[in-house]
């Protein structure tokens, strides 16, 4: 590894990866990044952990190692993660009736849902029925509750619908029900999974990590949005408070229940398809895990091969009523589409509103993690990310 420091730009990377490093600077002039971090793990070796930029737009504070940020539904390939564990252990079946670990599930429609139909945004479930705010979502028994007695808004297994944070509250109580110890799905995560591999990743961030060590994202002003969100269909969607999009994100409880005015992030509180605060090195890292044999995480290969198989649409195939276009998931992950292309067709991963990602390759047995400071307006790929592992893809 060759150490760097230029003046926006810190970390080391692999002479063989050198070219990362150069896309990296260049996004600065290039695509106007404010600030942000991108490591990559390469068959079990860190081959590129590059920092650099500002993690404040307005104070300017420097992106610093240790500089962590809100990755929002990058989060979900974290929280699927756990459950691939779970499976690995012999506690769950992903082709399971979800009624079958959760009893009180099976209601309302809900009764022949399979785990791999709810992972993949096909249960219907893309939005609550009843008000859910930041206490429902601390008191775990009463969160579980308001999902069971919920309506899909279609049967099982008949369309997909993004469940953009409804799903990682599904998953919590599916994973507290499977493990013995009953944990949570952000301790389970901490525990297993984090505290392993010996990296910053939190889906449930601790009381004790102060403000200095957050970045927050910059969002772009009304112009920029008018301007440059694409695809533009989709910013309209979420403009109508009664579109599913919006359904899904911006209300009951909305991305903002993870947000804190004085604190950055809120402390203690999980929301595992959105709320993931960590650096970019932990991502790699444990998708650099997932991407190779898994022993250092316990997972069978049985289970890395269901993760790398191709997406099971349902019966009206892979267009999302919420996103309106094609986009293909799987046991909790995103698999590589013609909307949004990453890595192989083995491939499994989740990107974040803003422009965060991190996925697997297990074909190149690439981990790979991008992080940044200021919010990106494209829905199907960020410029910065597509710079970088365009750049990753040419060295191998």
């Amino acid at each position: 590894m060759r150490a760097i420091a230029t003046r926006s730009v810190e970390g080391e990377v692999h002479p063989r990866f050198e070219r990362v490093r150069e896309a990296f600077e260049e996004n600065f002039e290039r695509f106007g990044e404010l600030g942000g971090a991108c490591c990559v793990y390469h068959r079990g070796e860190k081959v590129v952990d590059l920092w650099g930029g500002v993690r404040h737009k307005l104070s300017g504070e420097p992106w610093e190692r240790d500089t962590m940020v809100v990755i929002h539904s990058a989060t979900k390939g974290l929280s699927a993660m756990t459950l691939a564990m779970a499976h690995s252990r012999g506690w769950l079946d992903y082709e399971a009736l979800v009624a079958t670990y959760w009893p009180e599930f099976a209601q309302h429609g809900k009764e022949l849902t399979t785990v791999r139909q709810l992972l993949g945004h096909q249960a219907g479930l893309f939005a609550f029925d009843e008000p859910v705010d930041r206490d429902t979502i601390a008191d775990l028994d009463r969160l579980a509750q308001v999902m069971a007695r919920a309506t899909p808004a279609w049967p099982p297994g008949e369309r997909q619908a993004y469940h953009g944070l409804t799903l990682g509250f599904y998953e919590g109580e599916l994973l507290r029900r499977i493990d013995p110890r009953h944990r949570t799905l952000g301790q389970f995560f901490q525990d297993e999974i984090a505290t392993v591999l010996g990296e910053e990743i939190y889906i449930r961030l601790p009381e004790e990590i102060p403000n200095r060590r957050l970045a927050s994202l910059a969002t772009p002003g009304t112009f920029e949005m008018l301007t440059g969100f694409r695809p533009l269909r989709l910013m309209v969607e979420g403009m109508n408070p009664h579109s599913n999009i919006s359904r899904a994100l911006m209300v009951n409880p909305g991305t903002n229940v993870y947000l804190d005015e004085d604190r950055v992030y809120a402390r203690n509180l999980e929301v595992p398809a959105g709320g993931g605060v960590c650096t970019a090195r932990g991502i790699a890292h444990a998708y650099g895990v997932f991407a190779a044999n898994g022993r250092e995480l316990g997972l069978t290969p049985e289970t890395l091969d269901l993760l790398a198989a191709p997406a099971i649409p349902p019966t009206r195939g892979f267009y999302d009523e919420c996103l309106k276009g094609e986009v293909q998931f799987s046991l909790g992950f995103m698999k590589p589409c013609a909307n949004l292309s990453f890595g192989g067709p083995r491939s499994f991963g989740s990107p974040g509103t803003g422009g965060a990602l991190g996925f697997a390759d297990p074909d190149l047995g690439i981990g790979y993690g991008y992080v940044t400071s200021r919010m990106g307006l494209k829905f199907a790929g960020d410029p910065r990310d597509l710079a970088l592992r365009e750049a990753l893809y040419s060295a191998l």
